[in-house]
């Protein structure tokens, strides 16, 4: 698969030029295999399918984000898994915000962010050490393969307002994730089928408290 099949299911959801976004995701991926010889940013399991299996199932969010949404907080980004391909195809009048504990992650998403001139914030530091006075209005916040539902809601509640919505990669296992978190959270769900993953779902998740 090369960028302009990756992002041709999602051209009418592009924030840039789509031949600007194919070659910054080309440089994204440049980058992300030559740090990944030394630092395990994706499973070397799945690096053979970087674009289907990393960079698809990221840009496959476009597709849910509103036009008025304008703040991303990312929980877990790791390897930049969601929030660099979306901050590449957004367009540069959004704020991304990337919450990663590990340092030598961190650095990788730093220098992500300066070479494609991404201006990514980058906070190094676990969720629940991230102040949410220190950061704007949250409209949507994202994970992907970060934990079980029941605790991605507790990491998340307390950035949400009104307006926030949180956009969730889950598997095959999302029935019973579902279930242990509606036992302690309110919250209004939506199931999106994942383009790429035939077993998993895009769970779209708004008005969230505990019960």
């Amino acid at each position: 698969m090369n960028s302009s099949v990756a992002i041709a299911p999602y051209t009418a959801h592009l924030g840039r030029n789509p031949a600007d976004v194919a070659h910054d995701l080309e440089s994204f991926a440049a980058l992300l295999l030559k740090w990944n010889r030394t630092q395990n940013l994706v499973s070397r399991e799945t690096v053979d399918q970087l674009w289907p299996r990393h960079i698809v199932d990221s840009l496959q969010l476009l597709k849910f984000i509103r036009p008025a949404d304008r703040t991303f907080l990312d929980f877990g980004s790791g390897g930049g898994f969601p929030a660099i391909p979306l901050a590449i195809a957004g367009g540069r009048e959004r704020t991304y915000i990337l919450v990663e504990p590990i340092a030598k992650k961190t650095s990788f998403l730093r220098a992500v962010s300066r070479e494609l001139r991404l201006d990514l914030r980058v906070e190094a530091c676990r969720s629940d050490q991230l102040d949410p006075a220190d950061l704007p209005p949250i409209d949507v916040i994202t994970s992907r393969a970060l934990a079980p539902l029941v605790a991605l809601c507790r990491f998340a509640s307390p950035f949400f307002r009104p307006q926030t919505r949180a956009l969730f990669h889950k598997g095959r296992e999302h029935v019973d994730e579902l279930a242990e978190s509606d036992a302690v959270w309110h919250h209004d769900v939506l199931q999106h089928q994942s383009d790429t993953d035939a077993s998993g779902v895009l769970l779209e998740l708004s008005n969230l408290r505990l019960k």
